[in-house]
């Protein structure tokens, strides 16, 4: 079995103080995705850079122009085939990094988000985070089109259905949750890739279920949220439908604590 987790850490740096690595130790993924890391290596102490290499992981960094903002980082236990890092339509901004391991090609991306002012969604933000979407999935097609299996693996920013939030009627108007982005998040839907947590927990799972009672990886700091279970399900790992026979399993870890988000687990058959 392949095991591939995906967390956004909000920040490298800030989680490995708080248990990131008896986290790591203990549960030994095959392949570590993280999201918003805010750091580069060069910013990690030596202490925390031999650790990894101690646990036995090829680390493959892609931080953000931008100093101490976004980023991400693939961990992987057996070194990847290739590793691209960057796309040009991210802006600097240190978001996709792709990394091939034979069976399947996988992407780590830290989607956008709208960025909520108190006039509402930024508009420039919300049209770069939809253009992103959109340029991301002719990216995955055209790897599908080569009969390659992908993996898209990542905070994807984005609420897809009612279910996914614990208060929907009160963030109509937010982003995360906005029509348009949802019609976006869609298309990856109706062009055949599955939401591999929801193929296994589908909706009638949940009915009867109170908002507090389902499955969510990420909660804001304000009020509690985490503690009364009012959050997000915006992390997420999609697969092309033709790779699905391959997918054993797929699990949130929310007991898992260090950052706002909690980690997305994909189990493969290979």
């Amino acid at each position: 079995m392949t095991r591939i987790v995906s967390w956004n850490v909000n920040g490298v740096r800030a989680v490995m103080k708080k248990g990131f690595f008896d986290f790591l130790s203990r549960e030994i993924p095959d392949v570590l995705c993280l999201q918003e890391i805010k750091a580069t290596p060069e910013q990690l102490g030596a202490r925390e850079l031999t650790e990894l290499d101690k646990l036995g992981y090829h680390t493959c960094w892609h931080p953000a122009k931008k100093a101490g903002y976004s980023g991400v980082a693939t961990l992987c236990k057996k070194q990847p085939l290739f590793v691209t890092a960057g796309v040009p339509f991210e802006r600097d901004e240190g978001r996709v990094l792709v990394t091939e391991h034979g069976d399947f090609t996988l992407y780590n991306i830290y989607f956008p988000n709208g960025r909520q002012t108190e006039d509402g969604p930024d508009p420039d933000r919300l049209a770069f985070k939809l253009e992103f979407y959109e340029a991301v999935l002719e990216l995955v097609e055209e790897e599908r089109a080569q009969a390659k299996h992908v993996i898209v693996a990542g905070d994807w920013n984005t609420a897809l259905e009612e279910i996914d939030l614990a208060r929907p009627k009160e963030n109509k108007d937010q982003t995360g949750f906005l029509p348009e982005e949802r019609r976006a998040l869609r298309e990856y839907v109706k062009k055949g890739w599955v939401d591999t947590f929801r193929h296994f927990h589908p909706a009638r799972l949940y009915e009867g279920r109170l908002p507090e009672e389902r499955d969510y990886t990420w909660w804001t700091y304000r009020a509690g949220a985490r503690e009364r279970n009012i959050g997000w399900r915006i992390d997420y790992q999609f697969v092309n439908k033709e790779f699905l026979p391959q997918v054993k399993g797929a699990a949130i870890w929310d007991e898992v604590h260090g950052s706002d988000h909690c980690p997305v687990v994909l189990d493969l058959k290979t």
